[in-house]
C-alpha cells in the first residue's frame, strides 16, 4: 500500500497511507453532514456527531489522520455551514483543539498501546476534554474573551452530552469491529479481529 512518509521511522505514530487518508476524507465529510442532519431536531449537542467522527477516525485511520480529521472537521464545517461559529466566541477553534486530541489520543491508545476499542474511546474523550478546558481557561483571557471553567468539559459538558458518550462507547466499538472484519481500515487489513476491552489479537 502506498505510504506518504510524513514522519520518521520509530516515531510513536503511524505514517499516513492512501487507505488512512481515504478514511479521513470520508469521515470529515460525515462530520460535516451529520450535524446538519441532527441540529434541526436539537440533537447536535446531545449526540455530539463531530466528536463521534474524530474518535472513530483515531480507531480506523490512526493517530495522525485522526488528529487531522479532528482539527479539520469543525473548521471546515464552520466555513461551509456556519456551525460551529468561528466568532465572536471561537467555538470552532476550541473544538478543533478538542477533537484533534480526540483523534490523536484514540489512535495512539488503539494502534500503539494496544488498548481495546472501549478504553481507547474513553481515553480519547478524557484527553480531548482536558485540552478544551486548558485552552479555554488559560488562553481565552489572553485574547480578551471570558475564560471557560477549567473542569467544565469534564463536568457540565459531560452531563449535556451523556447520551452522545453512551452512543460513542457502544457504537464506535461495534463499527470498528465490523469495519476491520469486513472492509479493513487504514491500520489493519480486512479479516482482523479486534478486542473490545484489553488489547487485540
Amino acid at each position: 500500500m502506498a505510504r506518504v512518509n510524513i514522519i520518521k521511522p520509530g516515531r510513536v505514530a503511524e505514517p499516513f497511507t492512501a487507505r488512512s487518508l481515504a478514511w479521513g476524507a470520508v469521515l470529515v465529510a460525515l462530520g460535516i453532514l451529520l450535524p446538519v442532519l441532527l441540529h434541526p431536531f436539537g440533537l447536535g449537542l446531545v449526540l455530539l456527531p463531530m466528536n463521534f467522527v474524530a474518535l472513530l477516525a483515531g480507531c480506523v485511520a490512526g493517530a495522525w489522520t485522526g488528529a487531522a480529521v479532528g482539527v479539520v472537521t469543525p473548521l471546515l464545517s464552520a466555513l461551509v455551514t456556519g456551525m460551529p461559529p468561528l466568532a465572536p466566541f471561537p467555538v470552532a477553534q476550541l473544538m478543533a483543539v478538542e477533537l484533534g486530541l480526540y483523534g490523536m489520543a484514540t489512535g495512539l491508545l488503539y494502534s500503539r498501546l494496544k488498548a481495546g476499542v472501549v478504553p481507547a474511546v474513553v481515553g480519547g474523550n478524557l484527553a480531548g476534554r482536558l485540552a478544551y478546558g486548558l485552552v479555554g481557561f488559560y488562553l481565552l483571557p489572553l485574547i480578551g474573551l471570558e475564560r471557560v471553567p477549567l473542569l467544565f468539559p469534564l463536568t457540565g459538558a459531560v452531563v449535556t452530552g451523556l447520551p452522545g458518550l453512551a452512543v460513542q462507547v457502544v457504537l464506535i466499538p461495534a463499527l470498528v469491529v465490523a469495519i476491520e472484519r469486513h472492509v479493513g481500515t487504514g491500520l489493519r487489513p480486512r479479516g482482523s479481529h479486534p478486542r473490545w476491552l484489553w488489547g487485540r489479537r
